[in-house]
């Protein structure tokens, strides 16, 4: 058994009927459950709204002990007493985020295909490390491709875990878990389809 974890990330669209298939997903593998993480990633919303919508979602990952992380934003993490954050290269300092979020805050950065930009964030002290896109994605825009060998080169030196992201499906994923991902961050993959069976997809091939 292999012990790679799922990190799902949100939509955009997270409204709705959003929290029943986030419940859906996380309860998918119980009680192995592979996901360990959800990431609440919305773009151009005001923080009030994004509070509004974050409420339900946190609650849903509380219940299951599932992290509950604010992707981009110290302040609205902040704001929600949520479990971390995930920054960007553009999207503030490492330092900062832990001065305001504290000593237990989960805080991870996107590093792309860097091994310095990683080297750079493991020694200001994030807890995880983002490398991707490893597949085309129609999540994002991909400026940066990742190929598995940079995870096995984080393995063999450094002991903080590292995520794969970008384009990350049922059907491509066994190299990364192979190459020594702790964590695949997926997206499209789960929502564009039924959300549960594709955590029990991803959770046979991490098996």
């Amino acid at each position: 058994m292999s012990d790679c974890q799922l990190y799902l990330i949100s939509p955009l669209e997270v409204g709705g009927g959003f929290p029943d298939r986030l419940a859906r997903a996380l309860d998918a593998q119980r009680p192995e459950m592979p996901v360990t993480a959800f990431q609440f990633r919305v773009k151009n919303i005001d923080q009030h709204e994004c509070a509004r919508l974050a409420e339900p979602l946190q609650a849903i990952c509380a219940a299951r002990d599932v992290a509950f992380i604010v992707n981009d934003s110290i302040a609205l993490a902040k704001r929600l007493g949520a479990d971390g954050v995930h920054l960007g290269q553009g999207d503030g300092d490492l330092r900062e985020a832990r001065e305001l979020l504290g000593r237990d805050a989960q805080i991870g950065v996107t590093c792309h295909n860097s091994r310095h930009l990683a080297m750079e964030a493991g020694e200001a002290g994030a807890d995880y490390v983002a490398f991707g896109a490893f597949f085309p994605t129609t999540t994002k825009e991909v400026e940066h491709r990742a190929e598995p060998e940079i995870l096995t080169w984080w393995q063999t030196l450094f002991e903080l875990p590292c995520v794969a992201i970008g384009g990350i499906t049922p059907d491509n994923c066994v190299p990364l878990i192979e190459a020594g991902a702790d964590f695949l961050a997926v997206s499209g993959a789960i929502w564009n389809g039924d959300e549960a069976a594709a955590v029990r997809a991803f959770a046979e091939r991490i098996a």
